[in-house]
């Protein structure tokens, strides 16, 4: 089935994680790690503050997968990543998702999967690798 994608297709979205999205974000992971959720512990640290877990960053980009791009009924099939640099609760961020490869024979989509700060740095690295057949 062919669709209307392209190289080189973008989709963008800013999003700034909060302390109550990374305090709910702990308690369904169990990952309570006092570098995420205590100030004080996060202060004393190599980062100097709090800083929102990888993973949690990460869903941004799987709300574009299956949402915006391709969208609804995206099936993941891999993602690599790379963390790069910390973000700190409260910092904005901006998740890049780009068509980087299609196979429509096998309705696969290859994406760059990036995420920036501020200040255009790379935070996030990856790829990923998505079947879409609607």
């Amino acid at each position: 089935m062919k669709h209307d994608f392209y190289i080189g297709q973008k989709i963008c979205e800013e999003k700034v994680f909060t302390s109550q999205d990374v305090e709910r974000f702990a308690q369904i992971s169990g990952d309570c790690n006092p570098i995420h959720l205590n100030a004080e512990y996060a202060k004393k640290s190599r980062f100097g503050g709090t800083i929102v877990h990888g993973i949690l960053l990460t869903s941004l980009i799987s709300k574009i997968i299956g949402m915006d791009l391709p969208g609804e009924g995206s099936i993941y099939m891999e993602q690599k990543l790379k963390f790069k640099k910390p973000v700190y609760v409260g910092e904005k961020i901006i998740a890049q998702v780009v068509i980087i490869e299609i196979d429509n024979e096998k309705s696969i989509y290859t994406l760059s999967t990036d995420i920036y700060n501020l200040k255009d740095q790379c935070v996030v690295q990856g790829t990923a690798k998505v079947l879409y057949e609607r």
